[in-house]
This record gives C-alpha cells, sequence and structure tokens, in this order.
C-alpha cells in the first residue's frame, strides 16, 4: 500500500517511509544537551546539536531496545552555497549550474585495480570536498577559457538550517532528545542501559556540554508505583495474617494458611516467566488485589480438616477414625463447592480479557496476574495443605481442647442470637433486602462517569499554543515567557520546553506550539491548589491557550482522539470557513459548561502567505514552463540539498540557495532575477504576480472528511456528566447546515465502549456462574440462593462509591467484577453444608442454623482476609501506581463488607423460606 501510495504522489515530494516501530507511549526519556555555565569553554548552539545528532544519538541508537532518537533544538549545521543571480549573470549562468557544480563537486570514485609484482593496488578517487575553499573552487562553467567557480557566483559558507523547532530548558536554550522504546522493551531495564551509555558518552564529550537525564524518565514514576504496590501487598500480607490468627487461635493453622500466599505468588511468577509478563503496576496490583483471596481455599480447606481432627479427637477411641482418613473425608466434602468457587472467580474475570485499546493494555496484565494467583491458591490448598495437615495438627496439644478461639466462640453467640431473630421474620428480611438494593440502584444515576481514573505521575505535559502564523522566534519568547512563570511556583523544579517538531519527529506541529514538561514536588499546598494557581499564572501568558496534563495521560489522550485534551467535539464539513463558525458556537456553548477547563478551538486561521502565481502569457513569451518555474522559486528560496559533506563519521548537507539579498522579504522576491530559455535574466514580477494573501495554516482530516476539534478538559467534575451537558446545549442550541455534523470523541468515548464491553461480557459471565452453581448442586433453587449474593454485594459497592469519589470508572467496573465473584464463594460455602447436613440426617432448621454457625469462622476469616488486604490499596488514592486499583478496592471493600453481613442473614433466611421444597423435592 506503500508504494501504491507513493506512485500517486507528484514530483519532489519524498517518498512515503515505515517509522521505527514505536509508540507515542514509547516515549520514555527526555534528555537535555545545554551548555554548561560553569565552565570557561563556550559553546555555541551548532555544536550541541552536532553532538547531539552524531554523537549522542547515534550512541543512543546503538543500545538494545531503543526505537526511535530525535532530537529538537540548537542549529542544525549546513553547508550553505548562497547565490547572487546578478552574479550569475555576469556570467551568464543559472542557478541550476550551479546547483549541478556542487552535486559533482563532491564525488568520490574507483578506477578498478590492476596487479603490480604480485601486488594488487586499488585504483581510488578522493574527491570529497573538506571545507568551504573546496567547495567555493569546484568549477561551474568556462567562459572565454577562464573557470568560473562557485565562488565567484556565491558566497560559501556554514551556517545554521532552517528551523521548524527548538528547545530549552529552565528557560534557557538546549537540544533535547527523546527516546523512544521498541514494544515489549522493559522500560526499567532500558533506562539503565541509557543511563550507562550517556555515563560513557560524558567522558568522551568536549568541555563546557553537559548532558541532563532527569528531565524526563518514564522509569521514575515506574519506580515509585511499584514501590507503593509492593508496600501494599506487603501491608495486605500482614493484615492478612493477624487476622488469621485471631479467628484460629493458633500458631500452626495460621502458618499452614499464610503459606498459600508465598507459595501462590511464586506460582503466579512462574506463571509469568511462561507467558512473558513483566512485573509492572498492574501485575503487582493484580497479585496485591488478590493477596487477601490467595488464603481463602487454604483456610477454608484447614477450617474443615481442624473441625473435623477436633471432633474425632474427643470421640471415644474405639470409634476414633484414623488421621488420614479424617483428613480425606474433610477435603473431599469441601473439595468440589472450593474449586466451582474457584472457578467461578475466574469466571467472572474472564471479560476483562476481551477489552480493547488503552483499557485492555492496561488492565489485562492484572487479569493475567489476578488468575494465576488464584488459580495457583487453589493447587496451593488441594496439594500442599493437606500435606501440611497431615504433618503439623494430628499431634498438636490443642486439639484436645473443646470449642473454639475466644474470638469466634462469641461471634457465634451473638450470630446465634441474631438467626433466632430472623430466621422466623424471613419474610421482612427479605423485603428489607430487595428495599435497600432499591435505594442503593437508585444513587446510581447520581454518580458520575470516567474512563480511567488521573494518574499522579510527579510531572506535567503543559500545551501551549499561540496563533498560528506566529514565527519560531516570537514562540520562543512566549515559551520563555512561560517557563519564567512557572519557575516562579516553589514546587516547580525543572522545565524542558519543545517548541514546533524536530526534523524527525512523526509528532507533527506548527512552530506556534509547546510542549513543556515539569518536575514538580508539592509543598504546603496539595496538587488541585498547584494546579489552581498554576493555571491562573498562565492565563497571564498573552495570546495563547494552554493545557495542563500530564505525560501519560497527554498521551493517552493523543492515541484516543488525537488531540491535546480529555474531550474532543469533532466537526465535520466540506468548507473550512463554515467549520471555524460553527466551532466557535460549539465553543461558546462549552464555555458555559461547569467543570469545563482548558477550552480551546482548534487553531484553524488564515496565516499570512506570500503566493506566487504564475503569469502564463508572459511565461510563454520567455518559453518558461510551469514546473521550470516551480522548480527554480524551489531552489531559489527553500534550497536544495546538492550533496553531503563529511566530517569524519558526521554528514552535513550542501545547500544551493540564494543569498539574503533576494529573498527575506516580498520586494527581495519579487526582484530576484530568474532564468530564461530564451536567454536574458528576467525578475520574478514578470513570470509571475508575487502578493500578500491568506490562508489557512492546516487542513485537518479524519476518515476522508474536513474536521476542526473544539477540545477541553475536565477539572471538579466526572466527564461523562460534563460530556452529557455540553451535547445537550450542542444539540439544543446550534444548527447545523446539511452537510455537516458533530462527533464527540475522547476518553469517554473509550469508557462508553469499555462499559457496554463489560456489561455485556459480564451478563454472560453471570449466566456461566449461574450454570457452574446448577451443575454443582444438581437443581435450580440452590443456585438462584446464591446468586443473591450479587445484588447484595452491589449494595455495598455502589455506597461505597457515592461515599468516595462518586465517579464510577472502568476501573470500578473491574472492581463489581472481582467483587461477584468473591461474594459469590461464601453462598457456595453455606449452602454445600446446609445440603451436606441434610443429607446426614440433621433437621432442616436445625441444619440451616448449625451449618451457618460452622460456617461464620471460614467465611468471616476469607471476607475479612480478602477486605483488609484491600486497606491499603483503598487507602493509597493518589498515590503512584494505585490510581487504577485503588477504585477497584473501595468497590470490592464495600461490596464485601454489606455481601458477607446479609449473606449471613439473608441467605440463611432465603433458604429457611424456601429451600424446604427443594429439599422435599
Amino acid at each position: 500500500k506503500l508504494q501504491t501510495a507513493g506512485a500517486s504522489l507528484p514530483e519532489g515530494v519524498d517518498r512515503p517511509i515505515l517509522a521505527p516501530i514505536s509508540s507515542i507511549m514509547g516515549e520514555i526519556m527526555l534528555i537535555a544537551v545545554t551548555e554548561d555555565q560553569q565552565s570557561s569553554e563556550t559553546v555555541d548552539q551548532m555544536d550541541l546539536r552536532s553532538v547531539a545528532d552524531w554523537t549522542i544519538r547515534r550512541r543512543l541508537l546503538s543500545v538494545p531496545g531503543v526505537s526511535q532518537v530525535v532530537p529538537i533544538g540548537g542549529e542544525v549545521k549546513q553547508y550553505q552555497i548562497l547565490v547572487s543571480p546578478e552574479r550569475l549573470a555576469a556570467f551568464d549562468l543559472a542557478l541550476t549550474d550551479v546547483l549541478h557544480a556542487a552535486e559533482q563537486s563532491n564525488i568520490s570514485f574507483a578506477g578498478g585495480a590492476y596487479m603490480d609484482a604480485g601486488q594488487e593496488y586499488l585504483i581510488r578517487g578522493t574527491g570529497r570536498v573538506r571545507s568551504i575553499e573546496d567547495i567555493g573552487a569546484s568549477i561551474v562553467a568556462v567562459r572565454g577559457d577562464v573557470p568560473v567557480l562557485v565562488r565567484d557566483v556565491a558566497d560559501v559558507r556554514i551556517g545554521p538550517a532552517t528551523k521548524f523547532g527548538d528547545g530549552s530548558v529552565n528557560g534557557q536554550p538546549a537540544v533535547i532528545i527523546m527516546v523512544q522504546k521498541q514494544p515489549n522493551a522493559n522500560t526499567l531495564e532500558l533506562t539503565e542501559r541509557i543511563e550507562e551509555t550517556i555515563e560513557e558518552v560524558r567522558r568522551t564529550l568536549p568541555a563546557g556540554i553537559t548532558v541532563n537525564t532527569a528531565i524526563f524518565r518514564q522509569a521514575d514514576f515506574i519506580r515509585v508505583a511499584i514501590a507503593n504496590v509492593v508496600d501494599a501487598l506487603r501491608d495486605g500480607a500482614v493484615l492478612v495474617v493477624v487476622v488469621l490468627f485471631f479467628f484460629l487461635g493458633n500458631l500452626r493453622t495460621t502458618v499452614i494458611s499464610a503459606l498459600a500466599i508465598p507459595l501462590s505468588l511464586i506460582a503466579a511468577i512462574f506463571v509469568f516467566q511462561g507467558f512473558k509478563i513483566t512485573i509492572n503496576t498492574m501485575t503487582l496490583g493484580g497479585l496485591a488485589i488478590a493477596i487477601g483471596a490467595l488464603v481463602d481455599d487454604a483456610i477454608i480447606y484447614v477450617e474443615n480438616v481442624f473441625r473435623r481432627l477436633k471432633e474425632n479427637r474427643q470421640v471415644a477411641d474405639d470409634a476414633r477414625l484414623p488421621t488420614e482418613d479424617v483428613i480425606f473425608s474433610a477435603s473431599r466434602e469441601i473439595l468440589s463447592p472450593m474449586i466451582n468457587a474457584t472457578l467461578i472467580i475466574v469466571v467472572v474475570f474472564v471479560p476483562l480479557f476481551f477489552l480493547s485499546g488503552v483499557e485492555g493494555r492496561l488492565l489485562e496484565p492484572m487479569g493475567y496476574a489476578y488468575v494465576a494467583s488464584i488459580f495457583a491458591s487453589l493447587l496451593v490448598a488441594v496439594l500442599v495443605t493437606p500435606a501440611l495437615c497431615s504433618y503439623l495438627l494430628p499431634n498438636a496439644n490443642f486439639m484436645a481442647s473443646e470449642g473454639d478461639s475466644w474470638l469466634v466462640t462469641h461471634l457465634k453467640r451473638i450470630y446465634r442470637k441474631t438467626l433466632d431473630v430472623v430466621l422466623p421474620r424471613s419474610g421482612t428480611v427479605l423485603l428489607a433486602s430487595v428495599v435497600g438494593l432499591i435505594a442503593s440502584l437508585a444513587v446510581v444515576p447520581l454518580l458520575g462517569r470516567a474512563f480511567l481514573p488521573e494518574f499522579n505521575e510527579g510531572s506535567l505535559t503543559i500545551s501551549v499554543l499561540t496563533v498560528p502564523g506566529t514565527s519560531l522566534e516570537e514562540s520562543n519568547k512566549i515559551g520563555r515567557l512561560t517557563e519564567e512563570i512557572m519557575l516562579s511556583f516553589p514546587e516547580v523544579k525543572s522545565t524542558a520546553r519543545r517548541t514546533g517538531r524536530a526534523e524527525l519527529d512523526e509528532h507533527a506541529q506548527g512552530v506556534n506550539a509547546a510542549e513543556i514538561d515539569v518536575r514538580f514536588e508539592l509543598g504546603e499546598r496539595n496538587r488541585a491548589d498547584f494546579l489552581d494557581a498554576l493555571r491562573s499564572g498562565l492565563s497571564a501568558v498573552p495570546g495563547t491557550n494552554v493545557t495542563i496534563g500530564q505525560p501519560i495521560g497527554h498521551r493517552i489522550d493523543h492515541m484516543l482522539s488525537g488531540t491535546r485534551a480529555n474531550i474532543a467535539v469533532k466537526i465535520f464539513g466540506p468548507d473550512l470557513y463554515r467549520l471555524r463558525t460553527l466551532a466557535e458556537a460549539v465553543r461558546g456553548q462549552m464555555e458555559n459548561v461547569t467543570g469545563v477547563v482548558d477550552l480551546a478551538v482548534e487553531q484553524q486561521v488564515d496565516v499570512p502567505q506570500v503566493r506566487v502565481k504564475p503569469r502564463r502569457r508572459a511565461m510563454a513569451t520567455y518559453g518558461v514552463s510551469v514546473e521550470d518555474l516551480a522548480e527554480s522559486v524551489d531552489i531559489a528560496f527553500n534550497g536544495e540539498v546538492a550533496s553531503q559533506i563529511l566530517e569524519g563519521q558526521e554528514s552535513y548537507d550542501l545547500v544551493v540557495r540564494f543569498d539574503e539579498s533576494n529573498r527575506g522579504n516580498i520586494e527581495r522576491i519579487r526582484n530576484a532575477l530568474f532564468d530564461t530559455p530564451t536567454g536574458p535574466k528576467v525578475p520574478l514580477r514578470q513570470l509571475a504576480e508575487v502578493l500578500y494573501e491568506k490562508g489557512p495554516n492546516r487542513v485537518g482530516r479524519e476518515n476522508v472528511q474536513r474536521k476542526i476539534v473544539v477540545q477541553a478538559n475536565v477539572s471538579d467534575r466526572d466527564l461523562r456528566s460534563v460530556v452529557e451537558d455540553i451535547r445537550r446545549l450542542v444539540e439544543g442550541n446550534v444548527t447545523f447546515p446539511q452537510g455537516y455534523y458533530v462527533e464527540f470523541g475522547g476518553q469517554f468515548e473509550s469508557e462508553e465502549a469499555a462499559s457496554r464491553t463489560l456489561i455485556i461480557l459480564s451478563s454472560v459471565s453471570i449466566l456461566a456462574v449461574f450454570l457452574i452453581l446448577y451443575v454443582e448442586f444438581g437443581a435450580f433453587r440452590p443456585a438462584l440462593f446464591i446468586m443473591v449474593n450479587l445484588p447484595l454485594a452491589m449494595i455495598g459497592g455502589i455506597w461505597s462509591v457515592y461515599f468516595t469519589s462518586g465517579i464510577i470508572s472502568v476501573a470500578s467496573l473491574v472492581g463489581f467484577i472481582t467483587l461477584f465473584g468473591i461474594a459469590t464463594r461464601n453462598g457456595i460455602l453455606m449452602i454445600a453444608h446446609y445440603r451436606n447436613l441434610i443429607d446426614e440426617g440433621v433437621d432442616f432448621a436445625e441444619a440451616i442454623v448449625r451449618g451457618s454457625l460452622e460456617r461464620l469462622n471460614p467465611i468471616l476469616m476469607t471476607a475479612l482476609t480478602a477486605a483488609l488486604a484491600l486497606v491499603p490499596l483503598a487507602l493509597g488514592g493518589g498515590e503512584p501506581g494505585k490510581e487504577i486499583e485503588t477504585p477497584m478496592a473501595i468497590v470490592i471493600l464495600g461490596g464485601l463488607i454489606t455481601s458477607t453481613v446479609l449473606n449471613m442473614i439473608v441467605v440463611p433466611s432465603l433458604y429457611f423460606r424456601f429451600g424446604r421444597r427443594e429439599v422435599s423435592a
């Protein structure tokens, strides 16, 4: 397809090529090359750029895992032949003669080889120029037996190429090097290799040059994030062990149960290794969320074996069964419910693997980690826990004691009284539960919606746009002013600005656009107050639109909508000027919406241009074709690369163009002399009209339609409600002519798609859960009774969101999915035990009471371990690395509380009221 497209492009347009394999999310590092202010050596901007291009860039490209290295800023060195058309006319020469002379002056050649006295000699010609004197001495033509040299018709010099972008650090000129990684490269390892390479390069650099690698490093955020999640993982494990000890009441059972945590984590790590999954914040987050559930199977197993062994120990010696038989019988009793409960947890997590886009890439590793660790915990409970029980429990002194631990004894006493109250009033209990569920569902419309929680990266990416057509020099002034304002804030530690675009950059933007990466550390003010103050300070910069984001969030916005903001309102239509009018109307409506910040219309304006319109009749008189004129104008004013000048391993363009006295303003352009086939040189004004006009600065298209974008960020409100307000105002107050229409894009669009996918697939998962339960119990009613846990869990999950952030994101939805799997386990354990007791001949009502009391201990332990393990994550909102896990933890934590409490009351009441028919059947 690239070849097909290339064949259709006009002459003079570069052929399309495949860029290095990377993405905007792969920009992992910014490196600044600056002049050392402490050094006595003076280094100009051209030297800085040459070091960046030919020393640092080449070394970094050789580092395994680096995809692309793009410098911006400084001055690109060029060898320039600045032609005087007047001097050309004096020698009756054409501009193309100089171009051809430049091309032919810098050639190496070979004459083959010959043999002499048994030795082979290569004939090698070195016609490469070594200096500007060599270029100036190159021949252009011969006039009257006198050679005309390049220096006779042009000035030859070394100068800077035309700049389309610039860079600075802390307001001082700098070359900024952007490093992009290859897919699947480990960011932390790659950053270390880059740092080592830069350290080696530093030792070889000329005096007076400083290289700073701390401008922006994605690895810094990753390290902090991983450390925070590891802390949460550790704290959760400690809380789990504490809960186990208090409930089990002795060290041996606690150790047996707690061993499931390290063994399951080790098994999960082996799964990561087998499937080439890296350790990152999302995989660690999956383990942190699962940490409390890892002991569930072991708890259920140990508690049942422990209870059966004690019962066996307390019977007469002649009726006492062998220890192995008791352990085997206790294992078989809970094996099927335990396997099915684990299978259900995995099934409800399956929708996570069908997410696409950014959310899929973020959440899939978490899903793999969670599922792998849960499966590992099941294997540990089935294979390791029985062996440990048979080895550590039978001869323990505490096996001779009667009853439970002090805590469990008191809990059972309270629970027994509760059952005595609620079972006779089961209808009232069920009605109250339904009312509670309806009240909770009524809260859902009041909750906000967002795509992903906002990251806390400790750095900002600030986009500064000024009026299109602004020169690079003026943009630099505005950029320096912006940096000065930001550096005046005590929280800001450094700034790095990239204005315009780099020569090698695929991220195209005009010289009126700048991106500033800001490193900050919060002090007395919190983050929200700091950002508000920063917005207020930057509002003083004249003629600019400022958008404040963060490095990862900024790049996610770019990938989702191609804009620098959360919301992108795209207006499509055929006419640019009508699009601009409609965009202003849309902007006027959006500015009335509470929560909208950084509001800006994509800057499509008419910018000044010098238009060259061929006079075809005049051109015909002089024998000049449009193609000839186009080529001459391009060479004269833009310049043509004739060759490459080598300086050791470095190469620089040799460019031919008119000198500054024949370009630089419209009168000089009009009067510049051009060649004609009929002989005399004539001013350009005789061949074409040269006049000031205005034209669009850019034409944006999407899906073969012209478009303009109105963009905005959201502050102090949820994304979905802001978008709904915008949609309502735009659709109600802005009239779109025929052929024009509007689309709402950005993060909310991805949130809608992800939410839709999760809801649909979760419905399928819930159906699969019901089928598993039906197969397990062989009846409809018990499966339905257990499914009651799902709405019971929703009650706590909804209210936990309402009383915290008040916003449901994709992460919150994943929390609900996880919660459903965990909550179902308790119902399985309880109803399975009811049926076992009834099968043993226990009276129906007694079976419910006894079964509930005997399952109180494992249910409370599994619920508390799962819940308390999430506390470090739930309390870590806003900390780097926990941004996505925190909403999930809050939902699961709140849901576990209500599902556990209500499960202990509602499920017995439900079975007491409707289960007798199922038993009779």
